[in-house]
């Protein structure tokens, strides 16, 4: 069953979307997406809230020191990431950024929501009853932090020789820098406690794509029924 948070939106039917690094998470997204289910992404929301001239990126700097920043000013995330996520990370270094990061993001995340809950924007959704996913890579982490309530939690997952594999090949990284990713996130075990539905990122497409269209038709279908029960408490 899925982790019931604090809710911002009783008539919206959330879903919270993990899953390990390099898993296919991205790929379920993208999926979703392209059926037209409005998907806050958590990745690009650090990145925004950390832009330069930002608010988050002042505090990283004063945080961190000036060598967080690269020769742009922008943040220097392979720097960052070696002293955060590295073998040699100073103790406390992840909460430390999680502090500065995490409010910065919740916020953001809920004013998105704000508007595609009043219809604007053209990801909207219905004012009275609407579906959206968060994509929140650390969601097994952070879960209980959050200013949200998840109507549902989906976790995509695959072996950890297969992620490896596919950070080495696709995002360049050593084995090492991989293992250490691997070793500062929630494990699967963590992640599925929390789901009430898991997605095989290493069957084939057409497989996984069709579990994706199944759980979005549920979804929707969760909707209308929301909106019906909004209806007659009004009426």
């Amino acid at each position: 069953m899925a982790y019931m948070a604090r809710t911002m939106n009783e008539r919206l039917i959330r879903v919270g979307l993990t899953g390990g690094i390099a898993a296919g998470k991205s790929t379920v997204a993208a999926r979703m997406r392209a059926l037209g289910v409005p998907v806050i992404d958590y990745d690009e929301l650090a990145r925004v809230v950390v832009a330069p001239g930002s608010a988050g990126l002042r505090r990283i700097v004063e945080e961190f020191g000036v060598r967080a920043l690269g020769r742009d000013g922008a943040l220097d995330r392979a720097w960052l990431a070696e002293h955060v996520f590295g073998a040699n990370a100073a103790p406390g270094a992840r909460e430390r950024l999680d502090a500065i990061e995490h409010p910065l993001i919740y916020e953001e995340a809920a004013r998105i929501e704000r508007q595609l809950s009043a219809g604007e924007g053209d990801d909207a959704g219905a004012p009275d009853a609407a579906l959206v996913v968060h994509d929140v890579p650390l969601l097994a982490e952070v879960i209980g932090a959050m200013p949200f309530r998840f109507d549902h939690i989906v976790t995509v997952e695959a072996s950890e020789r297969t992620r490896i594999e596919r950070m080495m090949t696709a995002r360049g990284m050593t084995r090492r820098q991989a293992e250490d990713r691997i070793r500062h996130q929630s494990s699967r075990a963590q992640r599925e406690a929390i789901a009430d539905a898991v997605i095989d990122s290493e069957q084939p497409f057409e497989q996984m794509f069709d579990a994706v269209d199944m759980l979005v038709a549920q979804w929707r279908s969760e909707c209308g029924n929301t909106s019906r029960r909004a209806e007659e408490q009004e009426a």
